[in-house]
């Protein structure tokens, strides 16, 4: 006697294992890796600091740089077209009130 092969779709799934599936759509990647990572809610201070490094790194251009604030430690993470770019993101963030510790993850490169 065989058996039927498993479902092989997201959408399969869905169909052989909900038993009125609505009509939702699947997560992006973004969502996805959103959840495995978990989200951390910024304490009022830390809010304050993103605000202020979120416009420093807006007020230089640097639009492919993103930042994530723990207290006082601002992890910079994104590309830069030259080490020139590199320098003036590390040198504006470091000039914002509040920031203690830079931990940059800065890619140079298109």
């Amino acid at each position: 006697m065989s058996r039927p092969n498993p479902p092989k779709t997201y959408d399969e799934i869905v169909r052989s294992t909900v038993v009125d599936p609505d009509s939702s759509m699947r997560p992006t990647r973004t969502q996805e890796k959103a959840a495995r990572e978990g989200f951390r809610a910024l304490d009022a201070d830390e809010q304050v600091i993103h605000d202020r490094v979120t416009s420093a790194l807006a007020s230089i251009g640097a639009t492919g740089v993103t930042a994530e604030i723990n207290r006082e430690l601002v992890t910079l993470r994104g590309r830069v077209p030259t080490t020139t770019a590199l320098r003036e993101v590390e040198d504006s963030v470091a000039l914002v009130s509040g920031v203690e510790t830079i931990h940059n993850q800065i890619v140079i490169g298109n």
